[in-house]
């Protein structure tokens, strides 16, 4: 017998008031084709292959199909599945349900599709069982990771998470993944905290949980993506941006209360054994960006393409109902903003709230010469040809703004480079 068939063994001769270890919340929303075989395929495999006690919840938000039936008998059928229906939809809030009610020390979810490789799921929860870390989430975007899934949403992801380590200093490379996990006890601070109930439930709790200073363990995953994914990008997209908005304000002005959660839940500095000469180092970033400008361009640049990229994704996911000067005005407004808080801690080493005020508004004024470079741009593509080719009016687009980021570099150069610290 093996290492891990004499541990299992042993978990399963335990009394079964110890209870399940770990909850697995799949939420679910008109499902009825795909919720049986992944119900039955996800408790197969914890049979076979997890350790320990567990449970599986399906948390139905307010289908109208056949779903609640089919949950009811699946939580018939199979020992250790319950349903939890829901009279709202929203990821979010079935989540944030599912585990406030959850008695399991270990909370996770996964989407319906089992799109991750089940393979990752024990990785994914061992370090929450042993204490090292507090939260885990599976990666699509590690060099490891093997993912099968459309450019389009390759392009949409990566920049999606390189605007979130720009606007929110997010440091966790994955925030959209639909397979994560968290201790309960974490769980019971930042939930009430959390406002979203829909696809931006994710990044908001994430970002909380790594302003309090708790551990975030990342797990590579093989993927294969959903052809049938019912997900509105652009309505998601939207939704998101307001998120980030919302937290972003909430940050700034001290709305939450990180400083009590760090304190409680947060990690302390490290300190050198005795015998060894005295030294301190805190968590976080330790050091700054130098001041020498070809170190400052790789790394604006970096910040440019990002900017750029999820400029274009904006673009293209409002044009067709804003129009091209509106969707323009958005996609820069909220980039321009982005921007300016990533150039301000990756490029210039500034960190707290110190002349925040004022850099923004060097970031506006780089926001205004874009926004004229851009518009213009449209304007004379559009007085020769009245309506130009969708690749012709992006070339146009990439072309100017790339002239504003040269303006961008020298406006926030001028204002930054004596002001780090």
């Amino acid at each position: 017998m093996t290492a891990l068939n004499a541990q299992r063994a042993a978990v399963q001769a335990r009394p079964a008031a110890a209870g399940a270890v770990l909850d697995v919340v799949i939420p679910v929303y008109n499902e009825e084709t795909d919720l049986g075989p992944c119900v039955r395929r996800l408790h197969a495999h914890l049979t076979e292959h997890f350790p320990y006690p567990f449970r599986i919840t399906i948390a139905d938000n307010a289908s109208v199909d056949d779903t609640p039936a089919i949950a009811d008998g699946l939580a018939t059928e199979l020992p250790g599945v319950d349903v939890l229906h829901l009279q709202a939809k929203g990821r979010g809030r079935a989540l944030s349900a599912a585990w406030s009610a959850s008695s399991a020390p270990v909370l996770a979810y996964m989407d319906v599709d089992l799109s991750t490789d089940l393979a990752a799921l024990l990785p994914l929860v061992a370090p929450l069982i042993s204490g090292h870390s507090d939260l885990a989430i599976g990666t699509r975007l590690a060099r490891t990771s093997r993912v099968v899934r459309g450019a389009k949403r390759e392009v949409i992801s990566r920049a999606y998470n390189l605007f979130l380590r720009g606007a929110l200093a997010a440091r966790f490379s994955d925030a959209q993944c639909g397979f994560k996990a968290i201790r309960a006890d974490v769980a019971g601070e930042l939930l009430p905290l959390v406002r979203d109930t829909g696809w931006f439930f994710d990044t908001e709790l994430l970002v909380l949980a790594q302003r309090a200073g708790l551990r975030i363990h990342e797990v590579p995953v093989d993927w294969v993506d959903d052809p049938d994914s019912r997900v509105d990008i652009v309505a998601t997209a939207l939704a998101d941006l307001r998120g980030v908005g919302r937290l972003g304000r909430a940050l700034l002005t001290g709305a939450l209360p990180l400083t009590a959660l760090r304190a409680q839940w947060g990690r302390g500095p490290l300190t050198v054994p005795s015998g060894r000469e005295s030294l301190t180092v805190s968590p976080g970033p330790v050091t700054q960006v130098p001041v020498g400008l070809p170190r400052q361009l790789v790394r604006f640049a970096a910040v440019g393409v990002a900017s750029t990229l999820v400029y274009l994704v904006l673009f293209v996911a409002t044009r067709g109902a804003l129009g091209a000067q509106p969707a323009n005005l958005l996609a820069l407004l909220v980039t321009a903003v982005g921007n300016t808080a990533a150039n301000r801690r990756l490029t210039f080493g500034i960190t707290g709230r110190r002349h925040v005020g004022r850099h923004h508004v060097q970031g506006l004024l780089a926001f205004a010469l874009g926004l004229a470079l851009t518009s213009g741009s449209l304007a004379v593509l559009h007085a020769v040809h009245a309506v130009p080719a969708r690749p012709v009016e992006l070339a146009v687009l990439v072309v100017a703004n790339l002239a504003a980021t040269v303006l961008r570099f020298v406006l926030l150069r001028l204002g930054m480079h004596h002001r780090r610290g």
